[in-house]
């Protein structure tokens, strides 16, 4: 599986807007986007705005389809 794609940040006077594919997709003000600047600079940035946003698979989505009340969608 290849990691997440399509993010990208900008800072804003304090804020931290995060964007996938150009759409926003969260704003991180204060402490949160201290953190995240500070995280940044050490880590895989495509995978940490993932983790920010939420956006990222889980590793059960296979198991999830097989879930009989998943089943027929």
């Amino acid at each position: 599986m290849t990691g997440p794609e399509g993010f990208d940040y900008e800072t804003r006077g304090g804020e931290v807007v995060i964007t996938h594919h150009g759409r926003r997709a969260t704003v991180l003000r204060g402490a949160a986007a201290a953190r995240f600047l500070a995280d940044v600079e050490d880590d895989d940035d495509q995978e940490l705005m993932a983790r920010v946003t939420g956006n990222y698979r889980r590793g059960n989505e296979r198991t999830a389809k097989d879930h009989p009340r998943n089943r027929g969608r």
